[in-house]
């Protein structure tokens, strides 16, 4: 009764404070329901019945019941929990959160990775020095670090503290604060590679050896590299690397196909790369990490 006397001034003063509403009419439920949205809330509405159906179109999110709900509110709804069980729903939002997790972290590699690539052949050309990496190992350095690695973290774990964490801005794009994070690592590792390169021509004059170590260089770093975007608010060495087995058993894959393309005549041929010594590594291993 109360709510039919109040007007929606006095209703919207109000709606943040009250915890309970009896008996109300469909109308009412659409009525709260819209009032929350104007004040910025995000919300959720549960129902079962043909008269929760208004409510549930006007909320962000409508929740019917699958197994006690009407077909109307089914319709009516974004989702429909099949067990009517509303602990489902954290687990949906839990699972939601870290498939959002989990794609931020495939761009937040893909797109550091291939910066690299593309500031170092910028670069290189513009202060005319020959390629550091020559097309063919460029296809090789994409193949190796954009496939298994970049795949395997998209099967990342849950962190334990994804549930404590506040909503995220509706209105915040994919790439939130994820650009400087980029840029910094692209600009790193190519300021590292243009430099060795640099240093590698003129101690051997070697094209294909300074080729090789530079190239090693990108592939050794981009697999590294992996471990350091899994998480976007914790150093590396607070994310235990074994949670994710399947994204240490890509890096260990990746680590002896490019040992395998750095001696084997076959890649050697194939990929312009000459065997590298004991030294060269100490470097290349020094320099990626």
């Amino acid at each position: 009764d109360e709510l039919e006397k109040i007007s929606d001034g006095q209703l919207e003063k109000t709606v943040e404070d009250v915890e309970v509403y009896a008996r109300v009419s469909p109308e009412h439920k659409s009525r709260i329901v819209r009032l929350l949205r104007k004040k910025g809330h995000v919300v959720a509405v549960t129902g079962d019945g043909v008269n929760d159906a208004p409510a549930l179109k006007d909320a962000h999110i409508g929740v019917a019941m699958g197994i006690k709900g009407t077909d109307v509110a089914k319709e009516a709804s974004e989702m429909v929990l099949t067990d009517d069980n509303f602990a489902t729903i954290v687990k949906t939002v839990e699972e939601g959160r870290n498939i959002y997790d989990n794609i931020r972290k495939f761009i937040r590699y893909l797109l550091s990775a291939n910066f690299d690539e593309i500031f170092v052949i910028a670069t290189a050309i513009l202060i005319g020095l020959p390629l550091p990496f020559l097309p063919i190992q460029i296809l090789w350095i994409n193949l190796l670090t954009d496939g298994l690695p970049a795949l395997a973290l998209g099967f990342d774990t849950n962190d334990k503290e994804l549930m404590k964490r506040k909503p995220r801005n509706p209105r915040e794009g994919i790439m939130h604060r994820m650009l400087p994070f980029i840029i910094a690592a692209g600009v790193l590792q190519a300021a590292i590679s243009l430099a060795l390169f640099s240093l590698e021509l003129k101690e051997t004059g070697s094209v294909e050896k300074a080729r090789t170590i530079v190239f090693s260089t990108a592939v050794i770093f981009e697999l590294l590299f992996v471990l350091n975007c899994r998480s976007e608010d914790k150093p590396i060495w607070r994310v235990n690397p074994f949670s994710n087995k399947l994204l240490i058993i890509s890096i260990l894959i990746g680590l002896l196909l490019q040992i395998a393309v750095v001696y084997m005549p076959f890649f050697n041929t194939l990929l312009k790369t000459v065997p590298l010594d004991l030294t060269d590594w100490m470097i290349i291993t020094g320099l990626s990490a």
